[in-house]
């Protein structure tokens, strides 16, 4: 289980409270890393979404020192990182906060295993939402003899 991720953003803060509207939490400052914000669902899983500005580079410390953070000045505006977030609120919530802070957003059938809600955050990074009946759909797939095939045929 993926308990927190961390992304990048041009404002951190206003993502990080755009998320946690849409998951019905609470977004505050980061203390260890100033600029960054932490997006909560409140959630028993302890989930939390930690939003770094733009650039930001986490890298090993050394020796016995825990993971560093550097600014990089010029980042691109797209990663691979991506995330799949199960939500308690629903798709018309999250499409209205989407719609509403111009940020493309979809739903999509991931090769009709699952379907997933689209959301790219200021348009350059993907998280996947699956609101409690998307949510189910992946949690059933995740655990269905179809995808016990699948891995067998590999």
């Amino acid at each position: 289980m993926i308990h927190h991720i961390s992304i990048a953003a041009n404002d951190p803060l206003h993502v990080a409270q755009v998320l946690a509207e849409m998951f019905a939490g609470q977004a505050i400052p980061f203390p260890e890393h100033p600029g960054s914000y932490i997006a909560l669902p409140l959630d028993l899983h302890g989930t939390m979404i930690e939003v770094h500005p733009r650039g930001t580079e986490l890298m090993p410390g050394s020796g016995m020192e825990a993971c560093q953070a550097r600014q990089n000045s010029n980042p691109s505006p797209y990663t691979a990182t991506h995330a799949a977030i199960s939500v308690s609120t629903s798709e018309d919530h999250i499409r209205a906060i989407a719609e509403r802070e111009g940020w493309h957003i979809a739903q999509f059938s991931r090769q009709d295993f699952f379907d997933v809600i689209e959301v790219w955050v200021e348009n350059q990074l993907l998280l996947e939402f699956l609101p409690p009946a998307l949510a189910a759909k992946y949690l059933d797939f995740m655990q269905s003899t179809q995808l016990k095939q699948i891995l067998a045929a590999v």
